[in-house]
């Protein structure tokens, strides 16, 4: 699903996609120092010369560039930790290029190379999952605590002020789009159910009853 925003919007959605392909591009350089499955390294080689593919792409239709980091930024050692993280970013990631493509429907390559990376890390983090015990916990935990900043970063992402219309609704829909897709993976629980508390009766309806029982 594809949340429609005006032309207005184009540059903005470019300056952010920029920025999460350059924070895409250093985390996965950063996550192949750690201890990851062999077939994971491989993808994440091809993953990152895709990211700095992109970089370069972004920089020439804004006319800018990126600012590279001096230290790579720290990411988890443990493999179900880091599997849910570069899940949830590159899941953060594809709603942006859902957005991107349509403003920019020529940039449709750059949607379907997010959907490949989603599913890639989709796949690994439903294989943690399937093994159960402490690593599908450890998965779980990091999914929750994950969640819980994920706020935080799309509105920092949702900061411009050609977005201010429609940054709440934006907003909410990113956040529902990326919990449906972890609760269908897995990751977090479905919310229990409450049962509706009886309806208390209205002033009216309770004079219409008496009124009603005076005349019977």
């Amino acid at each position: 699903m594809t949340y429609p925003l005006p032309s207005s919007c184009e540059r903005a959605i470019l300056e952010q996609f920029l920025k999460a392909e350059a924070m895409a591009l250093w985390a996965v350089r950063s996550a192949q120092a750690q201890d990851v499955p062999r077939g994971v390294l491989q993808f994440l080689r091809r993953h990152e010369e895709e990211e700095a593919q992109h970089l370069k792409q972004f920089e020439l239709l804004l006319g800018t560039n990126s600012h590279g980091k001096a230290a790579l930024p720290r990411m988890p050692s443990q493999w179900r930790v880091l599997a849910v993280h570069l899940y949830g970013y590159e899941a953060l990631g594809l709603e942006f290029a859902r957005l991107l493509v349509g403003l920019r429907p020529d940039l449709t390559s750059i949607l379907e190379d997010e959907e490949v990376h989603v599913g890639f890390f989709e796949h690994e983090v439903r294989a943690i999952l399937v093994q159960g015990g402490s690593d599908a916990d450890g998965a779980r935990q990091a999914a929750q605590a994950w969640r819980r900043r994920l706020p935080r970063t799309v509105h920092r992402y949702l900061h411009d002020e050609s977005l201010a219309a429609f940054r709440d609704e934006l907003q909410q829909h990113i956040l529902d789009v990326i919990d449906a897709r972890f609760l269908a993976v897995g990751l977090l629980a479905r919310p229990e159910r409450q049962s509706a508390s009886p309806r208390k009766t209205t002033i009216g309806e309770a004079r219409l009853s008496c009124d009603f029982k005076s005349n019977g």
